[in-house]
């Protein structure tokens, strides 16, 4: 019988360095479970997704992503090109953790390794934007680009609330931008605040921006905000967090698979809360690409 491994692939420095803590005891557990086991600290940009891509070659059974957000999207990234894809387990180690929330995963590490432990496994859907993947979101637009702008101190302390009071804060000088999206056939040309493609419901802390997104349907939910001023944003932004503002006059909502979008201006794409780089962008649902390790329920 052939001996099944699995790669750890952690942060060392996310969640104060907790994960450096864990380690010794998620290697146990991986054993116990039968798991000939292996681990590799990341070090910086593209390390994660290096060191997936290289699980991935010497076909290694499972992956553990230990990390926050940035960390498993890169584990994905480096997965998602590959023809051998091990199933992959999320231990949340970082601010927001939006992917481990839609997937239900706890940001309690035995907890985590439980749902791993247990063995129940599902194919999700994965983003591709242009030659990158992503998870959760893919968005761009002056509003998006603020998620740059909030210190991660200010994250971490008050999370989506500090989007949001940096949104109010910079409104006055945002401008809409120019742009024509085409989704499955269909076509919106117009000035617009953002445009947000959405896998999962659990965006930037906003649990309800697309809030019956299907993770393993083959399809996006796109959302696109035409122009507004101060008052309607904030009113849509309160009916956001109720996830009433799919029905608002200002936001087109649409359930797609494959989505350009051009912009006259320079836009940047934000994926998974970080820079992924300018418009213009293709954006395209793999359908059930990966297999998560998940709760039950």
């Amino acid at each position: 019988m052939s001996i099944k491994r699995a790669r750890v692939i952690y942060n060392p420095t996310s969640g104060r360095e907790a994960m450096r803590k864990a380690l010794p005891d998620v290697l146990a557990r991986l054993e116990q479970a039968g798991f000939e086991t292996s681990a590799h600290a990341t070090t910086g940009e593209g390390c994660a997704m290096d060191a997936a891509q290289l699980a991935c070659e010497r076909e290694f059974d499972i992956i553990v992503a230990a990390g926050g957000d940035g960390t498993v999207n890169e584990v994905v990234d480096g997965i998602a090109r590959q023809s051998h894809r091990p199933k992959l387990g999320i231990i949340p180690m970082g601010t927001t953790n939006d992917f481990a929330r839609a997937i239900r995963v706890p940001r309690d590490v035995d907890q985590a390794m439980s749902i791993i432990e247990n063995g129940y496994s599902k194919k999700l859907d994965i983003g591709r934007a242009n030659d990158k993947h992503f998870m959760n979101i893919a968005g761009g637009g002056k509003l998006t680009e603020l998620t740059y702008e909030v210190p991660s101190k200010l994250k971490t302390a008050v999370g989506q609330l500090a989007y949001y009071l940096k949104g109010i804060e910079m409104l006055p000088s945002i401008r809409p931008t120019h742009m024509k999206i085409e989704y499955d056939g269909e076509v919106f040309e117009g000035d617009i605040m953002l445009f947000l493609i959405a896998n999962t419901n659990s965006i930037g802390g906003f649990e309800k921006l697309a809030p019956d997104a299907e993770m393993d349907d083959g399809y996006f939910d796109l959302l696109i905000m035409k122009s507004t001023n101060i008052a309607e944003f904030v009113m849509i932004a309160n009916k956001a967090l109720r996830g009433n503002h799919i029905h608002d006059d200002h936001i087109i909502f649409k359930r797609a698979q494959h989505i350009t979008v051009e912009a006259k201006d320079d836009v940047q794409l934000n994926l998974d809360g970080e820079y992924g780089g300018q418009l213009p962008g293709t954006f395209e649902n793999l359908y059930r690409h990966i297999e998560f390790f998940l709760p039950e329920d």
